[in-house]
């Protein structure tokens, strides 16, 4: 499964230094995830993916997110200067889930 969508960076709450920011994916991709990969997930929920932004692919994994109903992408400090990226900005993202 192959998700592209725009998404603004976020810091999470609990842990508000720079090193852990995140997007959200759509509520509706999110939903879709959820169906087809039942039984199928890691640690603390997440799924492997496969992320481009911009220029820049790499994998990593999605965690659930219960507050925001959504899955979760973290995006490492070293992309965000790579492609220029700061909390608040908005990305295009490519996630292709490699789980399913």
């Amino acid at each position: 499964m192959i998700l592209t969508f725009d998404a603004e960076l976020w810091l999470w709450e609990a842990r508000r230094d720079d090193s852990w920011t995140f997007v959200s994916l759509p509520q509706d991709g999110s939903t879709e995830i959820r169906e087809l990969s039942e039984g199928r997930r890691n640690g603390f929920g997440s799924l492997r993916v496969r992320v481009t932004v911009g220029r820049t692919t790499w994998q990593t994994s999605i965690f659930p997110d219960g507050a925001r109903g959504c899955y979760v992408l973290p995006v490492k400090r070293a992309v965000r200067k790579s492609e220029r990226l700061d909390v608040g900005d908005i990305a295009s993202v490519t996630v292709e889930v490699i789980d399913l």
